[in-house]
């Protein structure tokens, strides 16, 4: 019978082998994970491209001028045909409020049917003879570091896409959401005295 002898010191070293095989695998394998979260991609956004009505702000820009909304990359612009395009960084608006209106439609065509129904029903007709819009104010400040502002009115439902889209890349909204809800508040604590 043949035994072999081994000393604590080879043992050691064969433990000590496979402990820093095991310890480089990990650090290996962690340093690889760590590299692939630190290359993720930047945000990309979808550009946005609305029809919108702008009714007062851009100072080259038609009142009561239809034209194209875009929101791409860091800018929001204000496209009519014919006229100067107008831009404004969304690093620079400062807030957005939506609001709703309603308007009337038909014209002068609309009041003479309103008139002429029988029995009262011109309230019918004007029941019918209204469209619903949105209205966006962007608050912004421009490269002098002075504050401005722009409305626009767009169909039902879109102001909040734009919205939306502009609080995704970092602008403020709330605070006019903010003080109706203090105003409700307080005026439901004043009713109980």
């Amino acid at each position: 019978m043949h035994y072999r002898v081994v000393f604590w010191s080879e043992k050691w070293s064969r433990f000590s082998g496979r402990a820093l095989a095991s310890l480089c695998t990990i650090l290996l394998c962690s340093g690889i994970g760590a590299s692939a979260q630190s290359t993720a991609p930047a945000l990309v956004y979808p550009p946005l491209s609305i029809h919108a009505t702008h009714l007062l702000g851009f100072p080259n820009s038609k009142s009561n001028g239809k034209g194209m909304l875009t929101i791409q990359d860091n800018l929001l612009r204000f496209e009519q045909k014919g006229k100067a395009v107008q831009e404004v960084e969304i690093s620079s608006v400062r807030d957005v409020f939506l609001g709703e209106e309603s308007v009337q439609v038909g014209g002068l065509p609309m009041k003479i049917g309103k008139t002429a129904a029988p029995f009262g029903g011109g309230r019918v007709v004007s029941l019918f003879a209204h469209a619903k819009y949105d209205t966006l104010t962007l608050e912004y400040v421009d490269k002098d570091g002075g504050l401005h502002g722009a409305i626009f009115q767009l169909k039902k439902g879109q102001g909040e896409m734009v919205r939306n889209a502009l609080v995704t890349r970092g602008v403020y909204s709330g605070r006019g959401e903010e003080q109706a809800a203090k105003q409700s508040t307080s005026e439901v604590m004043h009713e109980d005295k």
